[in-house]
């Protein structure tokens, strides 16, 4: 990612963020929505806009629905505020890392649970 991508990338991020904060009413996008990243080809004509929620399943697929009908408004207050020949299409994609980073944990907290068991035995065993 060049320079200038990167930068674009990240004020596509922070106007994401403001837009849904501040712009947009919809009763479905009520929550805590944090944009984590966002992705821009080198021709900017298209920036994918990672997001991720806190909630259940349910709340997740409605948050989903509201994005899928603010996509264009977004697009059109990313193309006025960034002044860009064209404004990028968008793509919004929950961004399921947390939620992997969060299962991993949990596997390893697993692990060393079984080894602190293990090695209480082995302690027991030696007395």
């Amino acid at each position: 990612m060049t320079r200038r991508t990167h930068r674009i990338a990240e004020a596509i991020r922070r106007l994401t963020g403001e837009i849904l904060y501040s712009q947009l009413n919809d009763p479905r996008l009520a929550g805590f929505i944090t944009i984590t990243k966002v992705e821009v080809t080198q021709d900017l004509r298209l920036a994918r806009i990672y997001y991720s929620v806190l909630g259940d399943d349910k709340k997740k697929k409605l948050i989903a629905k509201g994005l899928k009908s603010a996509k264009n408004f977004i697009r059109r207050r990313i193309g006025d505020e960034l002044k860009l020949r064209y404004a990028p299409d968008i793509s919004l994609v929950i961004d399921k890392s947390l939620e992997y980073k969060e299962h991993i944990d949990n596997i390893l907290k697993k692990i060393n649970e079984g080894k602190e068991d293990e090695s209480d035995r082995k302690r027991n065993k030696g007395d």
